[in-house]
C-alpha cells in the first residue's frame, strides 16, 4: 500500500496555512490583529462585518496556525499566533504589487496618486527621529496606539487632528502612519497637514512593517 511521504504530508499543512490567507476578509483581519490583541467585537467593528462572519473566519484563522485567542469573561479576544505572520503577509503584498497588473493599477490610482511626494522609508525615519528631526505621529484609534505603537510617536487619531494642530511645530518635519501601506489614514493626516502649512510626509507602510524589521516599538 502507497503511503504519502513525509514531505507531501508537510505540504498539505502548509496548504492549510494558505487557505487561511486566502480570501480577502481574513487579510483584513489579519492586519487589524497586527495592530495588537482585539476582540471579537472590535475586530468585526474595525473591518466592517458582521461579528458572526468576523467570528467565522478568525477560527479558520486560528485553526490554521495564523491567529490565536483567549476568553475573557464572555469576550474572546484575538492575536496573531506568531510575528512572522506580518512578514508573510508583506511578501505576499510586494509580490501581488510586482506581478499582478490589476494590483499595480489600483496601487497607483488610489494610493500613489494621492500624494506625489517620496514617502519616508522607514530606517530614514528612524534617524530622523534619533536626530530630533521629525515628529512622529500615530493616527491610529487610542486602543491600538496603547496595544504597540513606534517608539516615540504620538497617537493623534485622525478625528483630534484639528484640535492638535497648535501642538506640532512647524519647524520639523511631521511624518504620519496608520495600519499599512494601504491604510488611508495617514494619507488623510499628510493632506490636512499641508493645508495647514506643515511639512508633512507618510511612512512608506505602517505599524505591522515596522515590527517586522524589529524596530524600537513601545506599548
Amino acid at each position: 500500500m502507497n503511503q504519502t511521504s513525509p514531505k507531501k504530508q508537510v505540504f498539505e499543512h502548509l496548504a492549510r496555512v494558505g487557505k487561511g490567507l486566502a480570501h480577502a476578509a481574513r487579510l483584513d483581519l489579519l492586519e487589524a490583529l497586527a495592530q495588537g490583541e482585539r476582540s471579537v467585537d472590535a475586530l468585526a467593528k474595525t473591518c466592517g462585518m458582521p461579528i458572526s462572519n468576523a467570528s467565522h473566519h478568525l477560527l479558520i484563522l486560528k485553526d490554521c496556525g495564523l491567529a490565536a485567542s483567549r476568553k475573557e469573561g464572555l469576550q474572546v479576544f484575538y492575536r496573531l499566533a506568531d510575528p512572522e505572520v506580518n512578514a508573510v503577509v508583506a511578501t505576499v503584498r510586494r509580490i501581488a504589487e510586482r506581478q499582478l497588473a490589476e494590483v499595480q493599477r489600483i496601487v497607483r490610482e488610489n494610493f500613489e496618486s494621492r500624494d506625489a511626494l517620496q514617502p519616508v522609508r522607514r530606517d530614514e525615519l528612524l534617524k530622523m527621529a534619533r536626530r530630533g528631526e521629525a515628529v512622529v505621529i500615530d493616527v491610529r484609534p487610542e486602543e491600538e496606539y496603547e496595544a504597540g505603537h513606534i517608539a516615540g510617536a504620538i497617537n493623534v487619531p485622525i478625528e483630534s487632528l484639528p484640535r492638535f494642530l497648535k501642538k506640532l511645530p512647524k519647524e520639523q518635519d511631521v511624518v504620519a502612519y496608520c495600519r499599512g501601506p494601504y491604510c488611508l489614514l495617514a494619507f488623510e493626516a499628510v493632506d490636512k497637514l499641508r493645508k495647514k502649512g506643515f511639512r508633512a510626509r507618510r511612512l512608506e507602510d505602517g505599524f505591522p512593517e515596522w515590527q517586522v524589521e524589529r524596530l524600537p516599538v513601545e506599548k
